[in-house]
């Protein structure tokens, strides 16, 4: 049986899943915000199969999210650093800590805490809008047709329910620019 590609999907969760869909790949990349960089202190950390942990890294190589490096001639031995895009996924990760323990911990609390070397506090993820700050809840965001989304889909009944484009008032993209 074939899976099913969301590589090519108009969503961005989708296209995420795609790369980082299995429980693996944001282990790795946990590991490498905590300052692994060799193939077997991963492995050793993650206890993962060496064959399974070469795919991750050459995935998140092929991705743009690690860059390998040689650090030894003799032999030839590589260590993976996360570039600005793998960087950027820290974010992702305290989200899904901050779900973690709030809906997974123990009684005795959550397992690992994020302290903000800055101002020498422990943290965690909020999720708040861009514009005014505020934290974001599902009931106040409306999912909208963005400028990347394939303008021949927005005929589609399904499509125009999703994005409740035949309420009074809504546009599409290609209507407001």
């Amino acid at each position: 049986m074939r899976r099913t590609t969301f590589a090519n999907w108009p969503c961005s969760v989708a296209r995420s899943m795609e790369l980082l869909g299995d429980r693996w790949t944001p282990l790795v990349l946990r590991e490498a915000f905590y300052g692994i960089r060799r193939f077997d202190d991963f492995q050793q950390e993650l206890g993962i199969a060496r064959n399974t942990l070469a795919d991750r890294l050459r995935r998140l190589v092929d991705a743009g999210l690690l860059e390998k490096r040689v650090y030894e001639t003799q032999p030839v031995r590589h260590e993976y650093l996360l570039t600005e895009s793998g960087r950027d996924f820290f974010p992702v990760i305290l989200a899904i800590t901050a779900w973690g323990d709030r809906w997974l911990a123990e009684e005795a609390g959550a397992p690992v805490t994020a302290r903000h070397e800055p101002c020498g506090h422990d943290t965690r993820a909020e999720v708040v809008c861009s514009h005014c700050k505020e934290p974001l809840s599902w009931e106040d965001v409306t999912p909208r047709p963005g400028p990347g989304y394939p303008p021949k889909l927005l005929d589609r009944p399904d499509v125009r329910r999703r994005f409740k484009l035949d309420a009074p008032g809504e546009q599409t993209p290609t209507e407001t620019a």
